[in-house]
């Protein structure tokens, strides 16, 4: 329930009379797509109308939670026509079991120690290159097909180093897996793909555009590998409560 001056009052992880701040956006986001994930892989499986009424209002309270988390319908969608979106996009039976989309990123350095980076077109934010994963390629040619196309670059792939869950990253509002890449630039020209990338550049560790998106996350990550020092497969932690836990404070 809610208290006087926008606190959070109540039970909240087995807390009795524990006062918490509002849940943020992000968190707000998180809840949204989990919610419709789970009614709209339901009204994937069941022949019953009653618990197609049920998925279908879950939706809707999904949509309730992600337009108050984009602050009204300033990102341009609704309610109904969120929920029109979500029920547009439910499949039948194994093939409308709702799963992360997956994303494949790319770490590309060269001999001065300087990252790849893309200037979305739509956010106007500062990343590695990244692109969907394309049916009929590995994860890793996905990769080179995609600097390529982003950046002019020319890589060969030298090993996995991270697999970010989006949502937790902050890089995307869709659930998503991004499967990112260490790899080599071999050649080609900079040149920013005319629709997706704004601007494309190398930078140094010490001089990176802005505004970035998750760069606390992967940044020293993604620098080791690229000093080519020894780093492990990086993941993101287990929450505590699993899945409950705050994926900020993990």
């Amino acid at each position: 329930m809610r208290a006087a001056g926008g606190k959070w009052v109540g039970r909240r992880w087995g807390s009795v009379g524990q006062v918490d701040p509002a849940p943020s956006s992000k968190q707000l986001l998180r809840w949204s797509q989990a919610l419709a994930g789970i009614a709209r892989t339901g009204l994937g499986f069941t022949e019953s109308l009653y618990e197609q009424e049920r998925f279908e209002e879950i939706l809707r309270v999904a949509a309730d939670i992600q337009v108050t988390a984009d602050g009204g319908d300033a990102a341009g969608m609704d309610v109904d026509g969120q929920v029109e979106e979500w029920l547009g996009a439910v499949g039948h039976g194994v093939p409308g079991y709702v799963t992360p989309k997956v994303a494949v990123g790319a770490a590309v350095g060269n001999d001065k120690g300087e990252i790849l980076l893309v200037q979305r077109a739509d956010s106007g934010v500062w990343l590695y290159p990244t692109g969907w994963a394309d049916i009929g390629y590995s994860a890793a040619e996905v990769v080179v097909k995609e600097v390529e196309e982003e950046t002019g670059i020319e890589v060969e792939v030298v090993r996995l180093i991270a697999v970010l869950d989006g949502l937790r990253v902050g890089i995307s509002r869709i659930p998503l897996y991004s499967l990112v890449f260490q790899c080599r630039a071999v050649g080609g020209e900079l040149k920013a793909h005319p629709l997706e990338c704004a601007d494309v550049g190398w930078f140094g560790p010490d001089s990176l555009p802005a505004p970035m998106a998750g760069l606390e996350r992967w940044g020293n990550q993604i620098f080791a590998a690229l000093r080519g020092d020894p780093v492990e497969v990086l993941y993101d932690p287990v929450r505590s409560p699993t899945w409950r836990g705050d994926p900020d404070k993990v």
